[in-house]
């Protein structure tokens, strides 16, 4: 007969770490006076023994606090939670403040909770948003573990067993790009995009590999780190424009590795549109400032967010409240770095 597993409690930590349980609670509650030394040591041993402070969040959870938490997983791995030039998180953030005020909720912004440096507060809410979990992502396992109510805009690619997610579209709307590049006279279109294990990236990538082997061309993917800005999107310049084949397009999954591959292009005497064409998979003030005006997609952050907060209140209040309508895989806006349709 399997043997239960019980969880780690507040005193195996305090036990393990020769401190008071008093100790322990003040480490992952803020009150009280303890040395940085001795919170750090208690933390390594929570993370050790496998211990999360959920009581707090317990004890919150048993009235309604009218407070909905935000983490935007892909900013976790930038270097700035403001990355200059990328305005779909600031959209998405203010517009899901609003929704939530209109369904009597409060937003509260976070880091991710299951970090060892986040605040106990960070757990003080109704339920979760999360754009864009990654695989097998800690937090969507400690809600659902918790039964702490959640929704992700964009799925956890490696975890089959939740479904509290929006579907965002990405395999249609690298569909609609493709057949853009394509009715334009591109024949060799290479995909760029980010290293971060999520589903915007690997779902791209597995749409485009498909789309190539039905069109018959040799899929061209380089990836770069988010982190890079535009400095990736130059290095992928130089990964693709070093082989023996070369793109006649390219589709940069973020703006900045797109301006980063204008840049480049224009650099090496590449004209733009003319000898490539250039789309980026989403839009921002360096696509919309550049010379040319880079084709992007909007992905629509403002109806994401209105969608997405709706839903979790929903679940959270059991109600049936109308969902917003439109099309959640964004719009193609086309411009100066692509041409315009061949005659068919």
């Amino acid at each position: 007969m399997t043997q239960r597993r019980t969880r780690p409690t507040i005193h195996d930590v305090a036990r393990r770490a020769g401190v008071s349980a008093t100790t322990v609670s003040h480490t992952f509650s803020g009150k009280g006076v303890v040395a940085a030394p001795t919170r750090q040591h208690v933390r390594e041993v929570a993370r050790q023994l496998g211990y999360r402070p959920d009581v707090v969040a317990q004890g919150l959870r048993n009235s309604r606090l009218g407070v909905l938490a935000l983490v935007l997983r892909p900013l976790e791995t930038l270097d700035s939670f403001l990355p200059e030039g990328v305005d779909y998180f600031l959209r998405f953030a203010g517009q899901a403040a609003l929704a939530a005020m209109e369904l009597g909720y409060g937003l509260m912004l976070v880091a991710d909770p299951t970090r060892e440096d986040s605040p106990a507060a960070a757990l003080a809410c109704d339920g979760f948003l999360i754009t864009e979990p990654v695989s097998n992502d800690p937090l969507v396992a400690m809600l659902s573990e918790e039964h702490i109510p959640f929704l992700s805009v964009g799925r956890d690619p490696e975890n089959a067993g939740y479904d509290s997610w929006l579907d965002t579209g990405t395999a249609s709307m690298t569909r609609q790009v493709l057949q853009h590049l394509q009715d334009a006279g591109a024949t060799r279109i290479a995909l760029v995009t980010g290293t971060d294990r999520n589903s915007w990236n690997l779902d791209t990538e597995s749409t485009y590999r498909d789309w190539a082997a039905q069109h018959g061309q040799e899929p061209l993917v380089v990836h770069q780190p988010e982190t890079a800005g535009q400095v990736g999107g130059t290095a992928a310049f130089d990964e693709l424009f070093s082989a023996a084949t070369t793109p006649d397009a390219v589709y940069c999954l973020t703006g900045r590795h797109a301006a980063g591959m204008l840049s480049a292009l224009t650099g090496h005497d590449l004209r733009v549109p003319d000898d490539v064409q250039l789309v980026a998979g989403s839009d921002s003030e360096q696509t919309r400032s550049a010379v040319p005006a880079i084709t992007a997609v909007d992905l629509g952050p403002e109806l994401l967010a209105r969608v997405a907060v709706t839903t979790l209140a929903n679940r959270l209040d059991a109600v049936d409240r109308p969902i917003p309508n439109g099309d959640l895989c964004g719009r193609l806006i086309t411009r100066g770095s692509t041409r315009p349709m061949m005659p068919r």
